[in-house]
C-alpha cells in the first residue's frame, strides 16, 4: 500500500492496530483501533495519534476520542486533507495497519469542567462532533442532565451521515439507549446544500429560531450548560453568543457554564 508505515518502524508501546475503517465522503472517514490497557480517559478528551513521516519521525495530531470511556476500542473521526502531513497518509489506513497513539488523554470538553445544570447543549461543526460522539454514549451525561441537545452543522448533507449513524447506534445501545431516547435531541443542519434544516447554528441561536423549533426556552445561566467544538470561526462566534446569554467559560480547574475546545479545530 502506498505511503503505509511498516509496523516494525513503530515503537511498540505506542503502536495500536487498526480494526475498522469507514469512508463517508471524499473528505471524511472514521476508524477504530485497539485500546492500550494503560489508557484511561474521560469521555470528551483527546489524544495524540499519528504515523511515521518520511524521515522516520512521528507526525502527530490531536484527535478527539469518539468512543465512550467504557468502549474496549478507540474510535476516531477525521477529515481528509490531500496535502496534509498526516491525513494525506492516514486516510489510506486499512484494518491490520498500525498507528502511533500516545496514551495521555486531555481536553476541556468533559462534564467535570461544567457546573451542575438542567440542560446540556453540544454545538459542533464538521468533525467537531467527535468528542460529543463520546459524551452522548456515556451514562454519566444522562445522569447529570435532564435534556441533552446535539446541534451538528456541516456544509453538505452527506457530511451528516456519521451523525445520523451515531444517533442510531446510541439509541440501540443497551447501556444508554433508553436514557438517550428519553433525553437526547439531535439537530442536524447544512449550510451549502438543500436539507430540512439549513443555515448556521449561530444565526439560528441569535434569531431564536433554534429554541422555537426545539420547543425549549432560550439559554440561561441558571439552567443551561454548553460545549463547543468546531472551526475557529464557530468557536469565536459561539463564545460571544454564550457570553451574551450570561454564561461564563469554564475549565477543568474552574468549572463554569460552558467550555470550548481550543486544542484544535474540527
Amino acid at each position: 500500500m502506498k505511503d503505509q508505515p511498516d509496523a516494525q518502524t513503530l515503537t511498540m508501546p505506542d503502536a495500536q492496530t487498526v480494526t475498522e475503517v469507514k469512508h463517508y465522503t471524499d473528505r471524511l472517514f472514521s476508524f477504530r483501533v485497539t485500546r492500550p490497557r494503560s489508557l484511561r480517559f474521560r469521555s470528551g478528551e483527546f489524544v495524540m495519534i499519528g504515523l511515521p513521516g518520511d524521515d522516520g519521525k512521528p507526525i502527530l495530531r490531536a484527535y478527539s476520542i469518539a468512543s465512550p470511556a467504557w468502549d474496549e476500542e478507540l474510535e476516531f473521526y477525521s477529515i481528509k486533507v490531500q496535502d496534509g502531513p498526516l491525513t494525506s497518509r492516514l486516510q489510506h489506513i486499512q484494518p491490520g495497519d498500525q498507528i502511533i497513539l500516545k496514551t495521555k488523554a486531555v481536553g476541556t470538553l468533559v462534564l467535570d469542567a461544567l457546573l451542575p445544570g438542567q440542560h446540556l447543549w453540544f454545538f459542533a461543526t464538521g468533525t467537531g462532533i467527535a468528542p460529543f460522539a463520546s459524551l452522548i454514549r456515556d451514562p454519566d451525561t444522562y445522569e447529570r442532565y435532564d435534556r441533552v441537545i446535539l446541534a451538528h452543522t456541516t456544509r453538505l448533507a452527506a457530511e451528516l451521515t456519521y451523525g445520523h449513524e451515531l444517533l442510531q447506534r446510541t439509541f440501540d445501545d443497551p447501556l444508554v439507549g433508553e436514557m438517550a431516547a428519553e433525553k437526547l435531541t439531535y439537530f442536524p443542519a447544512t449550510t451549502r446544500e438543500d436539507y430540512p434544516e439549513m443555515g448556521r447554528i449561530t444565526h439560528k441561536l441569535e434569531s431564536g429560531e433554534l429554541f422555537e423549533k426545539l420547543g425549549v426556552d432560550p439559554i440561561t445561566p441558571a439552567a443551561d450548560r454548553a460545549m463547543v467544538c468546531g472551526s475557529m470561526d464557530l468557536n469565536r462566534d459561539m463564545m460571544k453568543i454564550l457570553d451574551g446569554y450570561g454564561l461564563n467559560e469554564g475549565a477543568n480547574s474552574d468549572p463554569r457554564e460552558y467550555v470550548v475546545e481550543r486544542a484544535f479545530v474540527g
